[in-house]
């Protein structure tokens, strides 16, 4: 029996947003979209194509220069995003189970995801009339200025794995800066984007500023970075498809910000607070199931204390809980069966490479029937350039390496093609400085990993980890262009 006879009952409809009309609600092209804890049917988007692309960007362009946009204040501007700010707050509890049914993670951590798409509007909502340009002195009776203008239309291709806050994230800082925004959600979590784009339909922004595209990748998200009306491009995801939509964007010389995943390192001496130590490098693997860009992937640990904190390491895995994310377990479900399958193809090489010392195996929680889920799992023994080391697995897995000094600590943090993340775990300032110098990684935590989200932290990556930067003040920026204004006065 397919899915599709096991869940006939009906189910949401998910259309199109484009200027300020639900499109698509009669069409019988859709994609069905799955519950990760128990394969359950959640809902049908409607799957767009080139025609809704071009009409969008259409859209997209009469609302950006129309003067109902151009007349708004940049303080109402900021004031429409901290109403929706509050909104959310006002409604946690719906969107955290919104979050935790369509992704899969726990509660607790849907939870904090809600305050993070709060926090980023409210944010950047207070910024919106803060954004200014300066003056630059040339000579007397020459006034030289630079003014901080919008791209234009801005186009945010959202991953699947935290739908609600990268949309915030992004949204938030280009409609601050009062761009008209594209969203193309992923369509195996599209119920956060959905949702926003009602409340945006609902509220008093010129229809055209915020547009909602659903469908599949090929048939949406590539026509929509590959389109000469648009002015920039945010994404998240993988490398290769990272590489297309910058190719793609570069064909019409149009910027992009990218966000690419990683191999991040936790770096552990032995003088360290070790409970610290392990509760940060546990979380910083099981948020989301491992199912993250940031997730701390790579354990490098002082050679002189391994056994002892690998020990405490494996007891501290072994006491986690598997299940469904209704129930608030430390880990939650895999995505979708190739999700799955390809991390236990992972842990399946690894095997056969080095030692599993904690999980590796797929378990069967109570509730969690027709979901796929996997033993947070702990491998030792690994070559450091083996393909499982450095690459992104995408799931709960840790990979342990050794070292015995800070400079072949820095050296095993750097021997990956990414750089997003690092984490340096240590009492003695010196060491944490230096490897926090010499590590090349866009974010570097000393005795913490994550800073619970870090709205105004800068976050991006070196190397195959991306380019450019999301999150804080410095985000504004990828929405803006510079234009330089010099009067001359007098005689």
């Amino acid at each position: 029996m397919s899915k599709e006879e096991m869940n006939s009952e009906k189910v949401q409809r998910i259309p199109l947003l484009i200027d300020g009309q639900w499109i698509g609600e009669e069409r019988e092209d859709v994609y069905s979209v799955y519950a990760p804890a128990n394969g359950h049917k959640l809902a049908e988007i409607v799957r767009g194509n080139g025609q809704d692309v071009e009409r969008a960007v259409q859209a997209a362009q009469t609302a950006f220069e129309s003067d109902a946009w151009q007349n708004i204040k940049p303080f109402e501007r900021g004031q429409l995003l901290v109403r929706l700010a509050q909104h959310i707050r006002d409604h946690r509890d719906e969107w955290a189970a919104r979050e935790c049914q369509d992704v899969g993670k726990p509660l607790s951590q849907a939870y904090a995801d809600v305050e993070a798409a709060a926090r980023y509007f409210e944010f950047y909502g207070g910024a919106a009339d803060k954004v200014a340009g300066e003056t630059i002195p040339i000579e007397n009776g020459l006034l030289n200025v630079t003014v901080l203008e919008p791209v234009g239309i801005t186009v945010h291709i959202v991953p699947w794995n935290y739908p609600l806050q990268i949309i915030a994230r992004s949204v938030g800082a280009a409609l601050a800066t009062g761009n008209a925004v594209i969203v193309k959600s992923a369509e195996d979590t599209p119920l956060s984007a959905h949702a926003l784009a009602e409340w945006f339909a609902a509220s008093e922004l010129p229809r055209g500023i915020f547009q909602h595209l659903t469908g599949l990748g090929q048939e949406v998200g590539a026509p929509l970075v590959a389109h000469p009306g648009i002015n920039h491009v945010t994404f998240t995801g993988s490398v290769q498809t990272g590489i297309s939509v910058m190719k793609a964007a570069a064909e019409n010389v149009v910027q992009s910000t990218l966000e690419l995943g990683g191999k991040s390192p936790n770096i552990v001496f032995a003088d360290a607070d070790w409970n610290k130590a392990v509760e940060g490098v546990t979380r910083a693997i099981i948020q989301n199931a491992g199912q993250t860009c940031s997730a701390g992937s790579r354990l490098l640990i002082e050679e002189s204390c391994k056994a002892e904190f690998l020990d405490r390491l494996r007891q501290k895995f072994e006491s986690l809980q598997v299940g469904p994310g209704e129930r608030d377990t430390d880990i939650g479900p895999i995505l979708n069966e190739k999700q799955f399958k390809q991390i236990m193809a992972r842990i399946d090489e690894a095997k056969q490479q080095g030692k599993i010392i904690a999980g590796g195996r797929a378990v069967n929680p109570e509730g969690g029937k027709g979901g796929f889920y996997i033993e947070p799992t702990i491998i030792d023994g690994l070559e450091p350039h083996c393909s499982v080391a450095q690459e992104e697995i995408f799931g709960p897995v840790l990979s342990v390496f050794t070292f015995k000094s800070a400079e072949e600590a820095i050296n095993l943090a750097n021997s990956t093609d990414y750089g997003l993340v690092a984490g340096v775990w240590t009492k003695d300032i010196d060491v944490a400085h230096t490897v926090a110098a010499k590590v090349k990684a866009g974010q570097v935590f000393i005795n913490n990993y994550g800073a619970a989200g870090g709205i105004q932290m800068p976050f991006g990556g070196y190397k195959k980890s991306g380019i450019g930067r999301e999150k804080g003040f410095v985000a504004l920026r990828n929405y803006l262009e510079i234009k330089n204004i010099a009067v001359k006065y007098g005689n």
